[in-house]
């Protein structure tokens, strides 16, 4: 009875041990008849796994035969080795050559495992069949510089297959890897400018050195080929260096251009010259110019300033004419941050989704192109569903009233600078544009504090700040002062000439005092020409040292300067 039972359990044992075998013997049959394999290790089994699957094997996919061939991870590592010293002690390539090709090219080793039985010591074969078959050596090399299979199939030599049949390849390759420039950015580098690995020898050496003539330095030259390898073909590119001029013209290291571009993007020099050249002519500062590359650099390096021509195209197409195109840039200047384009261009399609007419849509340009660009709007479905009206009822709702659109439409809070336009829209856009070109960014919280801060139109706000600046300060120090007391722009502006001849003339002091105390321009004419007339009567008696600062003179209490400035002496 015992027995019995002994064998039938011994029955069941060698029929799950059959089971089991299917799922983990690899025989030659299954892939010679199998069209898809599945990984083993990726198979669900009912049974217990005694062995970690992720520990005994990686799967390795040929790219021949598109089976999934299992490769320890030791055997693996074996075979790296192997191809590093083929090609470092067979083929002579440096050390640090050849580490790099055999770790770097996975599509190309992975291809060459799949020639192998994985059941067989795949070291031993992968050294055996190179010491008899050499491999294309242009397929690894291209791939460790970053260069996809599908990409090297066109670019592989027809006729050759060492690197060193194809010497001047292989030197201006070393130029390259000798300057600096990371060997995953030669494969771009290969793919869009062959012609780099083709110059004779000392040629492609002096062009680097050239890019540095022009007050580059080494780092930024490395990063501006690799990401635009047309600089290397021909001669110094001459539209290049005329953007590079306009970077120091417009007050910019010439360094500063390599923070602009990355690898991803395609660069046109010649239409970001013309981009240049027509903002100049539409009338932008220097300063206006510096401002908006720094804030907006991918206006001109995004599409090598396509977004402008596309504004200025559309702005056309509405019927406007050149010179009141130019005068709309001109009174806002920040439309062209991407931001504000961006913003914009949906503007504008709102618009012409809700057919209003083309003389309409001019006047609401004409009058809140600022605003258009400075607030991202909610499309007309979902403003007509909101409010309850038919399209041509929101078309005559902005029409009568276009800043009411923006607090129907906008998608952010309703903010009180709105509500600020909506009393009267002339003065809130003056302003604006004028706190603008002082650099305070649209819609932003600084933008409104200053709204409420500044008393009077944009125009007047204008003129006091030309005041300033006639009378001898730079326009940057008048704006730094204007931010430090803001009050300074809401005296007038002959109170302001009076105050700055006051202190010029009178006391004899420099225009730059104000600069260290500006609120000595806030204060009114009677402190100033009462304290003013004190000190001087003192100093003109050796009673009181020269040029005190301003903020002793004045801004003291009545008691203290009385107690040092009238108590000091006996008259």
């Amino acid at each position: 009875m015992f027995i019995c039972r002994i064998r039938r359990k011994v029955s069941k044992l060698s029929k799950m041990i059959a089971n089991l075998d299917k799922f983990v013997v690899f025989s030659h049959v299954v892939y010679d008849k199998s069209d898809v394999v599945q990984n083993p290790c990726s198979v669900s089994l009912n049974a217990r796994s005694f062995r970690s699957s992720r520990l005994l094997c990686e799967s390795v996919q040929s790219s021949s035969s598109g089976l999934a061939i299992q490769i320890s991870r030791t055997a693996k590592t074996g075979a790296r080795d192997v191809l590093f010293e083929y090609l470092h002690s067979t083929r002579g390539f440096s050390f640090m050559d050849a580490e790099h090709i055999s770790k770097n090219s996975p599509h190309f080793f992975e291809k060459l495992l799949s020639k192998f039985d994985p059941e067989e010591d795949v070291v031993k074969s992968l050294s055996k069949f190179l010491r008899y078959n050499p491999i294309n050596e242009f397929e690894p090399f291209l791939e460790s510089l970053g260069l996809s299979p599908a990409e090297i199939t066109s670019l592989i030599p027809q006729r050759l297959m060492f690197l060193n049949d194809d010497i001047v390849m292989l030197e201006n390759f070393r130029v390259l890897r000798d300057y600096g420039i990371p060997r995953i950015k030669m494969g771009k580098m290969y793919k869009e400018s062959r012609e780099i690995f083709e110059y004779d020898y000392g040629i492609l050496a002096s062009k680097l050195k050239a890019y540095e003539n022009l007050g580059l330095s080494k780092a930024i030259v490395i990063k501006l080929v690799s990401c635009c390898p047309s600089l290397l073909v021909g001669g110094v590119d001459a539209e290049f260096a005329a953007v590079l001029e306009w970077f120091k013209e417009l007050g910019m290291k010439k360094d500063e251009i390599g923070g602009f571009v990355s690898g991803k993007g395609i660069y046109d020099w010649g239409r970001m010259l013309d981009t240049l050249d027509f903002l100049d002519r539409v009338g932008y500062t220097d300063e206006q110019l510096h401002n908006l590359l720094k804030t907006n650099p991918a206006l001109l390096f995004q599409g090598s300033g396509k977004k402008v021509y596309v504004l200025f195209g559309r702005l056309l197409k509405l019927g406007l004419k050149m010179n009141e195109v130019y005068s709309l840039f001109m009174q806002n200047p920040h439309i062209l941050s991407v931001k504000c384009t961006k913003n914009f261009c949906k503007a504008l399609d709102f618009l012409f989704d809700i057919v209003m007419q083309t003389e309409d849509i001019v006047h609401i340009v004409s009058t809140c192109m600022e605003l258009m660009g400075s607030y991202s709007l909610k499309g007309p479905k979902t403003v007509c569903r909101e409010l309850n009206v038919k399209r041509d009822e929101l078309c005559q709702i902005i029409k009568e009233d276009p800043l009411k659109w923006f607090d129907v439409a906008s998608k952010s809070k309703i903010q009180s600078s709105i509500r600020v336009a909506s009393k009267d829209p002339s003065t809130f856009l003056e302003k604006t544009a004028f706190l603008s070109r002082l650099g305070y960014l649209e819609n932003s919280d600084e933008m409104l504090k200053a709204l409420k801060q500044f008393r009077g139109r944009g125009d007047q706000l204008q003129e006091r700040f030309d005041c300033l600046v006639n009378a001898g300060l730079d326009s940057n120090v008048v704006k730094n002062l204007i931010k430090q007391a803001p009050m300074v722009l809401n005296q007038s502006k002959d109170l302001l000439e009076k105050k700055i001849d006051c202190l010029t003339n009178w006391l004899g002091y420099p225009l730059e005092s104000v600069v260290a105390f500006p609120a000595y321009l806030c204060y009114d004419m009677e402190r100033i020409n009462q304290r003013f007339s004190m000190y001087a009567w003192l100093r003109e008696r050796g009673a009181a040292k020269s040029m005190l600062s301003l903020s002793t003179i004045l801004a003291c209490s009545d008691a203290r300067f009385v107690k040092y400035f009238v108590l000091v002496h006996p008259e």
